[in-house]
């Protein structure tokens, strides 16, 4: 038998967290009545207490307020408990308070490395070095009430008995961030500390259309199953999970009614790879030819589930690089397009160039009928259900964030006016351009949405931001792409490898045991030193020697000698960066994910 709805023991919404020598101890503060947590800084176990320990007056436990617990980690000796030090409140969904991770703190309990061995300790270290760039996650939302994994449909569809359940027993596992955090605290039946979080995006505004007032919310959701950073994930895996695959929700409010429309994004679902090697575009290279068909048939199997009819709308070029991947795709999806699923192909870069995106009309016109017949929830003053999406857009390009953000916000815009004329609040050819305020706040909307799912996956904004938030591009957004593009260049080679790992011990995709002889460290030679100053160096001495060449030009013998000296070694110092271009790189060192 089910417990009521009014017994189900709500999360702790503030909490006061004690540091002692040998214990954090976790004190709710929010007024709700339950017992104190403890985590043993030994090995990380926890327990509840009645009361806050005695300390002395030599040594006073510090003390500081928490959010929420976003999970527990355990690595080779040690354990550690992921806080949240620091929240805003972004707005509201389904009428409950979200709030976006300000700051996160990753406290250590590893006391216990004390009994270890160096080997063991140095291995330790630096495991828990790599977690220092968890605490600089972006993109994390949470809700005390609301189930923010779960679209208003997917909500709506929901039993009385599942409502009835904690949020993390409701919630999406693909879209819970902290899916794997979790695992200890539910082992120990800690509901009140198991909060759901979530990666992507969250933002909202408020317009006037005459004398109605319109809510407009954009949610995007990462998933977790094959996620990191650009370079170093692409395509998809055996189970047909691909990189940077995020739902985006867009939903309206307005006069009782309430509509949402989904998309979704992601790589493109073949097995392929574009490894850093020092080059601006590194090549892209097919995997298991073979077991292409495969993967993307266990893809779209799982879309099909999950959303119904898919429509595939592939943005790459096709030519030049992107057009072997984008010429593999579309015979690949030869063998799964049917009724419920539509392959298109649109060459964004050809047709649009870099300044004439209006013309994705010529898209539209080609995908009006998928969307008119799949269409949207819309949900009526008493919360009866008028109309259901029954199937989704999936769009893609190369990073699937750029072109892939201008054609979403573009299929949004012209869904937005689908519902508005449905509700009778607009009429047969009125369009949200019409309306100065709503149509500057719904740009808005979506440039910054597309900037937070590049954030996440690249380091910066998106490009081409400029044209969603404008609806035309600018001198001063084409000079923001030049240097996004030089950042993205930057940290794809040095910094990205580390923030790889980082996110695979999160997620669990890579787990650390004691019985395994992996370590952090484990690359040797030139790999181990490899840095941005190195390639910096090396660059620069290539250069120097260069000039010196060209400085020694003369006709005479002896300066023809050195300079043809000094242009050998800026040669061979060229010669070497290329040749050993993947291995300056900074690579991620933790490999074989967990399925």
């Amino acid at each position: 038998m089910m417990e009521k709805a009014d017994s189900v023991q709500k999360l702790h919404t503030r909490m006061r967290l004690w540091e002692f020598p040998n214990q954090y101890v976790i004190e709710p503060t929010d007024g709700s009545s339950g017992s104190f947590l403890a985590v043993s800084r030994k090995d990380g176990s926890m327990k509840f207490i009645d009361e806050i320990p005695e300390s002395s007056i030599l040594r006073v436990p510090k003390l500081f307020t928490i959010f929420g617990v976003a999970g527990i980690l355990r690595l080779l000796a040690g354990s550690y408990l992921l806080v949240i030090t620091g929240r805003e409140c972004v707005g509201s969904y389904l009428g409950h308070p979200i709030f976006k991770v300000s700051s996160l703190k990753v406290l250590p309990c590893d006391s216990s490395l004390n009994d270890t061995t160096a080997e063991q300790k140095k291995t330790e270290m630096e495991f828990s070095g790599i977690l220092n760039v968890a605490e600089k996650t972006t993109g994390l939302f949470f809700s005390y009430e609301a189930n923010l994994t779960l679209s208003v449909q997917r909500l709506n569809d929901l039993g009385d008995e599942s409502k009835l359940l904690p949020l993390w027993r409701q919630a999406e596992p693909r879209f819970l961030w902290n899916n794997y955090l979790l695992e200890v605290l539910i082992d120990n039946k800690l509901d009140p500390y198991l909060l759901p979080v979530v990666q992507g995006s969250f933002h909202y505004f408020q317009s006037a259309i005459g004398r109605d007032i319109i809510d407009i919310t954009l949610i995007a959701r990462r998933c977790t199953r094959r996620n990191g950073t650009r370079m170093w994930r692409r395509g998809a895996d055996p189970d047909g999970y691909v990189a940077n695959f995020v739902e985006t929700e867009q939903i309206m409010q307005l006069n009782g009614f309430r509509a949402s429309f989904v998309q979704v994004r992601g790589s493109i679902p073949l097995p392929w790879q574009q490894i850093v090697d020092l080059t601006y575009k590194p090549k892209y290279e097919l995997l298991k030819a073979e077991e292409a068909p495969r993967f993307l048939e266990r893809h779209f199997l799982d879309l099909r589930k999950k959303y119904g009819a898919v429509l595939a709308v592939d943005l790459v070029n096709e030519h030049g690089g992107e057009g072997r991947l984008c010429e593999k795709f579309g015979k690949t999806m030869q063998h799964v397009s049917g009724n419920d699923v539509r392959y298109v192909h649109f060459d964004f870069h050809h047709i649009c160039g870099h300044v004439h995106f209006d013309r994705l009309s010529i898209l539209y016109d080609q995908i009006s009928d998928f969307l008119e017949r799949n269409g949207y929830l819309l949900l009526n003053e008493k919360g009866e259900k008028m109309k259901e999406q029954l199937g989704v857009v999936r769009t893609n390009c190369i990073d699937c964030l750029d072109r892939t953000n201008v054609t979403q916000s573009m299929i949004g815009r012209n869904m937005l006016e689908y519902q508005l004329r449905r509700i009778g609040v607009f009429g047969a050819e009125e369009t949200i351009s019409s309306h100065p305020n709503l149509d500057e706040n719904f740009k808005i909307l979506w440039a910054n949405h597309g900037d937070d799912i590049s954030t996440q996956y690249t380091g910066t904004p998106a490009l081409k931001g400029d044209f969603v938030r404008f609806g035309h591009r600018t001198i001063q957004g084409i000079l923001n792409d030049g240097w996004n593009a030089l950042m993205r260049y930057y940290l794809n080679n040095f910094c990205d490898g580390t923030k790889q790992d980082a996110i695979d011990l999160l997620q669990g995709h890579f787990i650390v045991s004691a019985n395994q002889d992996t370590s952090p460290s484990q690359n040797q030679g030139l790999e181990a030193i490899a840095s941005f100053p190195l390639v910096l160096g090396l660059a620069l001495t290539g250069f120097f020697f260069a000039a010196m060449s060209l400085r020694q030009v003369r006709f005479d013998f002896g300066h023809l000698f050195f300079s043809l000296i000094f242009a050998s070694i800026s040669v061979g110092i060229a010669a070497f960066v290329k040749a050993n271009g993947r291995t300056l790189c900074n690579r991620p060192r933790l490999h074989k994910p967990r399925s």
